[in-house]
């Protein structure tokens, strides 16, 4: 079926691009024989490697631990950074200047900073500047620098996915005498939150991956890092790279499957929808402004 974007493809383009699959498919076959070579010429297939994941003892002293660790940086970071990036992205559609500017500022400024400096800024904050412990510390970093970063990318998710409905939409709420918080809260931000799901479940995927750099850099416990200490005792440093990327697939694949559901199931309870508004509806939203409507209305008519 055509539409304004998609041409059916013809009989031409559909052998060629049926060519292209195959030739494709090929192409990743011979990759991946290519690398099962080399890693079989290496002697990195060796059971003697891989065993060691198949015991419990890998995955409840290295594994999961940092697993847990991971999660729970991530959920901190998730928890604080999306009110945040929300409190932001609505504060830089103000019409008071002395709220617009300073957010705009402050969203510019830490999402052009690395989340990497954030982390060691932040790692050597609480070393010097606070009584936070040392070992509290590196999860404190990891968070902090999460948590800017994320917050001034989400602000902008926010500020373009309700830049992005009709404008009818606020002309509507303001002539129904709704004030311009009620107009945000009851009418843009319901409808933009399904626009902004997909790129907001992207931003919340980075936050779960750039734990790992807390990992790296300050010595933060999460999965990476614990990775390496199982890696140095059983010596099979790919083998354990391959097993941390699967799981952080896992993760990953899980927190995206989750936001399809409800993303779905959003958009379908919105189609649902067939209310009809009256006039108690209208009062609770504006109680001042519907009851002057309808009472000057009932009393011309009388």
């Amino acid at each position: 079926m055509s539409s304004v974007l998609y041409d059916t493809p013809g009989p031409g383009a559909r052998k060629r691009n049926a060519l292209l699959s195959v030739v494709f498919v090929v192409l990743l076959a011979l990759l991946v024989w290519f690398v099962w070579q080399k890693m079989d010429d290496k002697g990195q297939l060796k059971w003697s490697l891989w065993q060691p994941f198949t015991t419990s003892e890998a995955w409840t002293t290295y594994l999961l631990p940092g697993l847990g660790n991971t999660l729970k940086a991530a959920a901190l970071a998730m928890i604080i950074a999306l009110p945040l990036g929300a409190v932001f992205g609505i504060a830089r559609m103000s019409d008071h200047r002395w709220v617009r500017v300073p957010a705009g500022v402050v969203v510019e400024f830490f999402r052009s900073i690395p989340v990497l400096l954030l982390m060691l800024f932040a790692n050597e904050f609480f070393a010097r500047s606070t009584g936070v412990t040392s070992e509290d510390r590196p999860l404190y970093a990891v968070v902090t620098g999460l948590v800017l970063y994320n917050a001034s990318v989400l602000a902008e998710v926010v500020r373009a996915g309700i830049l992005a409905l009709p404008r009818g939409q606020t002309e509507a709420a303001y002539a129904i005498g709704l004030r311009k918080g009620q107009t945000m809260t009851s009418i843009l931000l319901p409808q933009a939150v399904t626009a902004m799901l997909p790129a907001i479940v992207s931003q919340l995927v980075v936050i779960v991956k750039d734990t790992a750099l807390g990992g790296v850099m300050i010595g933060y416990t999460e999965l990476l890092n614990t990775r390496s200490t199982l890696a140095a005792n059983y010596a099979n440093v790919i083998q354990s790279f391959v097993v941390v990327a699967i799981v952080f697939i896992v993760v990953n694949f899980v927190l995206t499957s989750f936001a399809s559901w409800l993303e779905r199931r959003l958009r379908r309870s919105k189609r649902s929808t067939g209310a009809v508004l009256g006039a108690e509806d209208m009062e609770e939203l504006n109680p001042a402004a519907v009851g002057g409507t309808f009472g000057t209305g009932t009393s011309d008519a009388v």
